[in-house]
């Protein structure tokens, strides 16, 4: 479920989430630090691929992992302070985006209030589709690719639309592919460290991994190769409708 849930939520981040986005307005990606991770996120997933090739995950690649996202924070940290010298589109508007500072006491308890909310609503997230996964017969795997990979990227989902509502559209993009790196280094990386070894279904490396590359290929292609980096609504409506194809076909072949 941990594993099926990092592959399915980059599937509805890029399917239900970016093609939302892009119905409500098309979307233009402006910035050059998000056109320069896209290739780093594909580069990401192919390494994950290989990973999971032996349907395994050992504590060396999950840490492996691990250590990719602290090299990828500093490495966007360090693109960061360069564009501080060459505006860059999507830093503009994130300083738009960012509250006035909050004195410290208050913001540490709004951390902590969060964090509690947060690991609770996690636990009661995965015991319920567990018992979900019980009552209707299907693997954890196919519950952890759609229900929960669903509620974890409802975040993602209403940030894309919200953003693209406002015109921010490189937010909008930005929100989706940061996610599915982290999915990909942390979310992944975990349960590598927490339980090495465990046997993966094999369906998620011949299934489940294709359609996560293939679909970012596609937003690859469409928001850097297409002329004028462009993700119009005909791509929109094609990426809601990959997301529909693949949640029926999940149930009607779980295994």
């Amino acid at each position: 479920m941990g594993i099926g849930n990092a592959i399915g939520s980059n599937i509805v981040n890029v399917t239900l989430a970016l093609g939302a986005a892009s119905l409500v307005c098309p979307l233009r990606v402006h910035s050059r630090l998000l056109i320069r991770e896209l290739p780093v996120l594909l580069g990401i997933m192919i390494v994950a691929w290989i990973f999971l090739s032996d349907d395994s995950l050992s504590r060396i690649e999950g840490i492996i992992l691990l250590v990719g996202m602290i090299v990828l924070l500093i490495w966007i940290g360090i693109q960061g302070r360069r564009e501080n010298q060459d505006p860059d589109p999507l830093a503009a508007l994130f300083d738009g985006e960012i509250p006035e500072p909050a004195p410290a006491l208050k913001a540490a308890l709004w951390f902590i209030l969060g964090l509690v909310v947060l690991l609770v609503g996690s636990r009661v997230l995965v015991w319920g589709a567990v018992e979900i996964a019980r009552g209707v017969g299907v693997s954890e795997l196919v519950i952890g690719l759609t229900l929960v990979a669903l509620g974890t990227s409802l975040p993602e989902l209403a940030a894309s639309i919200a953003a693209a509502r406002r015109d921010e559209q490189d937010i909008a993009v930005g929100n989706v592919v940061g996610s599915n790196m982290f999915n990909l280094l942390g979310v992944l990386g975990l349960p590598g460290v927490i339980a090495p070894g465990a046997v993966v279904d094999h369906a998620l490396v011949t299934r489940d991994f294709p359609i996560m590359v293939g679909v970012t290929l596609l937003l690859i292609a469409t928001a850097i190769v297409k002329k004028n980096n462009h993700i119009g609504r005909r791509t929109g409506f094609v990426l809601v409708s990959l997301f529909v194809v693949y949640f029926v076909m999940l149930f009607i072949q779980p295994s």
